[in-house]
């Protein structure tokens, strides 16, 4: 396996055609909608494809492995495919993985100390694997607690299962408050909330009204020296302006930077291929502070 186990092959009239590993997908991308530059038939030769026209459904689900592995970013990955048309990786963060695993990497050198971590909405554990990977001490949360088990799995998978992550099953603002009465404190925080989700005790969490909040706990846990906090979302109408407002008020008076862009895949052609809305903005200690 190498890191280009995924690629975007194609894209266009609503779908993306991608690559995981051997196994070739059609699944829907509303933004893409210019038209395909591969041929009909080259689209037609998808493994399977997946459509939201009906309802959630796969075609020639059965094609497709129960599981299987692949690299991406230098962290190997399960796949499965779910009955949402999710395989278990949101390729679109490959260039944030990149980044959390060689800041905390870098951090770590100069504090002389393992960088701490929390991964919020965790998933399964993209974020939380390569900031350990950087040799960060990482808590990774999921309010599902089979996506905890998923990304408790992709850390054997990585020779991780000694390494220091907390792994949490809990409605996120209940979890934060319990930190922030602890007084426990983190370097730097990673979350990307959903549109809508609900807790294990079907907590109600809707990133418009919740958002904010999250936020304001967030930064009530960060240490004395905080390194970075790492905000994206896949909610339509949240982009890059959006997200860096809304974190530049959570961190006001630290002082450091904000930077903030779209989430894109690009195929081998160059073409470039804006995910559903996704977006993302990155406070960070400024450099040489």
């Amino acid at each position: 396996m190498n890191d280009d186990d995924y690629a975007l092959l194609d894209s266009g009239d609503g779908c993306k055609l991608e690559r995981f590993g051997r196994v070739v997908l059609s699944r829907p991308c509303a933004q893409a909608v210019w038209k395909p530059t591969l041929s009909a038939e080259a689209w037609a030769r998808a493994d399977a494809t997946f459509d939201r026209t009906e309802g959630n459904q796969w075609h020639n689900r059965g094609a497709l492995p129960d599981q299987w592995t692949i690299r991406v970013s230098g962290i190997v990955f399960r796949l499965s495919g779910t009955d949402f048309g999710h395989l278990g990786i949101f390729p679109e963060q490959r260039a944030q993985w990149h980044w959390i695993r060689d800041t905390v990497r870098r951090a770590g050198v100069a504090r002389g100390r393992a960088v701490r971590v929390l991964n919020l909405f965790a998933y399964s554990g993209g974020s939380t694997l390569a900031a350990a990977l950087g040799g960060a001490e990482v808590c990774h949360l999921d309010a599902s607690k089979g996506m905890v088990q998923w990304a408790r799995d992709n850390a054997r998978l990585n020779g991780l299962e000694a390494h220091p992550i907390r792994w949490i099953t809990d409605d996120a603002h209940k979890f934060l408050c319990r930190e922030v009465r602890r007084e426990r404190r983190y370097d730097a925080v990673i979350l990307d909330p959903p549109t809508f989700g609900r807790g294990q005790s079907n907590e109600l969490y809707k990133i418009e009204k919740d958002l904010p909040e999250t936020l304001r706990l967030c930064r009530d846990l960060l240490s004395e020296a905080p390194l970075f906090m790492l905000l994206s979302a896949h909610t339509p109408g949240y982009t890059p302006v959006v997200l860096g407002n809304v974190l530049g008020q959570a961190v006001e008076g630290l002082g450091g930077e904000i930077e903030s862009g779209e989430m894109v895949l690009s195929s081998a052609e160059g073409r470039v291929l804006p995910t559903p809305c996704g977006a993302y903005a990155r406070w960070r200690e400024r450099e040489g502070a």
